[in-house]
């Protein structure tokens, strides 16, 4: 019962998670920050996990959301077209939906979390 508890927790604590269309992605933007970058993954409230990013467009006119998207499919190498927001449009947390085959972009999200602060 161990091993199923702690492969639930971890599954709660990654930001990710394969749809058949996709990857959904859990995320917490700062608007109207400093710079436009991604600075690692947090912790939530939930228990779950979200990849914490930081965009210096407002959150007005939807520009935060087009920034934060600019900036992860650069990340992720995957072409803008292929994310977008699902949930939270107006929030800081929100979700997102990266589309392509979900066999593929797991495994290549994960490797590229893997390297961000608070991966551990």
């Amino acid at each position: 019962m161990a091993a199923l508890s702690s492969s639930t927790d971890a599954a709660r604590r990654r930001p990710f998670a394969a749809d058949r269309a996709g990857v959904r992605v859990a995320v917490r933007v700062a608007p109207r920050a400093s710079r436009t970058a991604v600075s690692g993954l947090a912790a939530e409230a939930d228990g779950g996990t979200a990849v914490k990013a930081a965009v210096t467009a407002a959150p007005e006119g939807g520009r935060a959301n087009a920034a934060l998207i600019k900036l992860l499919a650069a990340e992720w190498g995957v072409p803008k077209s292929a994310v977008t927001v699902t949930a939270g449009a107006g929030d800081r947390r929100k979700t997102l939906h990266v589309a392509g085959d979900p066999e593929a972009l797991l495994p290549a999200l994960e490797a590229w979390a893997a390297g961000l602060p608070g991966a551990g």
